[in-house]
């Protein structure tokens, strides 16, 4: 046990002093930036890093515990060897992989260290932070043509491996896509797949449209029109699903009121703490298919630390190829044939295999491979304030004292300046029943994401507010994203 020793900062309501940051004035897209002029939750002492590296521990206080000795399917199909990753009724499993491929296309960190302070108006932003499709479109057929058809330039290169489609990949199994991270695991490398079959449907569909426009044309108003029914769906599906409703109209209406930079840019309380609540929805394992063999369904661990990576891995990891290595749609979004799963409730216990990522998934490929000691080290990255301090300055509802008692075992001040990753998934569990995230993780969510969208030029909103997807669905006036599989053509029982 770390001691007591560790000061950390205090906040205007504990009334000690505090040595504010230095106000972040910058909006350049290319780099990250604040969101509050506030201080650290925590001097970057060794106690209070040991601290951090205890609650994310494998085993500690984050940890579900999960029973990984049993066969995955297990968890999946028996409740009861689950219990502490409860159902969410409101979400399908879909969802945390739609967030993820949101992640992986507004932002990237490549350059700082876990647990060193760093200016986050020096540390660049390899992504474009903009719901822009980067991560799949790159710099286009000119200026990377490694990811389109040589047959037709304007169309995405897919690859097969055997009944189903895969993405590219070269003779060592690296996928050949803008960004690794949606090669991690196969539900993200699946639904990167899908998007880009739906630029192929959507270049088809506006030939037959514009039977003489010519490919540049043709290229320019597909991206603009699958780009558009992407953010459709950020919008209205699953923003609300992560927010709450209530939150995504209040922000739509009145404003936001935290998150007001002229261009897009990624603030780093969002990054390092509040988007991260998609990992407390990854359960342990999913059923990826059953329509390879349907006498013997695929079942995996998300991770399988212990399992030796190969052609056919038994976990869901990326970076392989085998027949059964794809996904059954009908698992993760609900086309209303009774095959759906729900997703897991947004709290503070996060699955088991989280907790030993394999190497390949972590870059640079370095230890701590608990994904939970990586996103709290980010606070002292970043200097992120505590969940307490950002409450205040929104005047937002504070998790009462007796939520956070479980923190004083480490002895460092956590109960009083919670990090803000633990505080957004403590809230979410306390005020609205892990379904979706809470006053102080909902806002800075919503904001962020509802403000990318309204400083981006190119966006709907930006350009043609009234605008509604063009593209056929189930029901009339809605579009959802099984309507987007289906049109993509990857929906179940093809």
């Amino acid at each position: 046990m770390v001691g007591s020793s560790a000061l950390l900062y205090g906040n205007a309501r504990a009334g000690t002093a505090i040595t504010p940051h230095r106000k972040a004035r910058t909006t350049d897209s290319r780099f990250f930036s604040r969101l509050f002029d506030l201080p650290s939750f925590a001097e970057p002492t060794d106690e209070v890093t040991n601290a951090l590296r205890q609650l994310g521990a494998h085993g500690g206080l984050m940890d579900a515990a999960d029973p990984l000795h049993l066969p995955p399917e297990d968890l999946i199909t028996e409740p009861e060897h689950s219990e502490n990753n409860p159902d969410n009724p409101s979400h399908t499993a879909g969802t945390t992989f739609f967030g993820q491929f949101m992640d992986h296309d507004m932002t990237f960190d490549e350059t700082s260290e876990l647990g060193k302070p760093t200016d986050p108006e020096t540390s660049p932003n390899t992504r474009t932070p903009s719901f822009d499709l980067d991560s799949m479109y790159g710099r286009g057929p000119s200026g990377d043509p490694q990811y389109y058809n040589p047959l037709d330039p304007i169309t995405f290169r897919i690859e097969s491996g055997g009944r189903f489609e895969d993405l590219p990949r070269d003779d060592r199994m690296v996928a050949i896509i803008p960004d690794g991270r949606n090669d991690e695991n196969i539900m993200i490398s699946g639904l990167h797949v899908a998007m880009c079959l739906f630029h192929n449907r959507v270049v088809e569909w506006i030939r037959l449209r514009r039977p003489g426009a010519g490919d540049e044309e043709v290229f320019a108003e597909a991206r603009k029109q699958v780009t558009w029914h992407y953010q459709w769906l950020i919008l209205h599906e699953f923003l609300p699903l992560f927010v709450g409703q209530p939150m995504v109209d209040d922000v739509l209406s009145n404003g936001r009121q935290f998150f007001r930079p002229d261009r897009p840019v990624i603030p780093v309380e969002f990054q390092a703490a509040a988007y991260r609540f998609g990992h407390s929805m990854v359960r342990p394992s999913y059923l990826a298919n059953d329509d390879h063999d349907p006498d013997n369904p695929f079942f995996g661990f998300i991770f399988e630390p212990t399992n030796s990576p190969g052609q056919d891995p038994e976990d869901l990891r990326g970076s392989a190829r085998a027949p059964r290595r794809f996904i059954g749609w009908q698992t993760f979004f609900d086309f209303d044939d009774g095959g759906v799963r729900p997703n897991k409730r947004i709290d503070t216990k996060i699955s088991t295999p989280l907790f030993r990522l394999p190497l390949l998934t972590i870059p640079p490929q370095e230890p701590p491979i608990s994904l939970m000691e990586r996103n709290l080290l980010r606070h002292l990255t970043w200097e992120v304030p505590s969940g307490q301090a950002i409450a205040e300055t929104m005047d937002a509802p504070e998790l009462p004292p007796s939520q956070l008692q479980d923190l004083t075992q480490f002895r460092v001040g956590f109960e009083r300046h919670t990090p803000l990753f633990f505080y957004i998934l403590r809230e979410a569990e306390f005020f609205a029943d892990g379904l979706h995230l809470g006053p102080v993780g909902g806002r800075i969510v919503a904001e962020v994401i509802i403000g990318l969208l309204e400083t981006d030029p190119d966006s709907y909103l930006s350009q043609d507010p009234s605008w509604r997807p063009e593209l056929p669905s189930r029901n009339p006036g809605e579009y959802t994203m099984t309507d987007l599989l289906r049109f993509a053509g990857v929906h179940p029982r093809r």
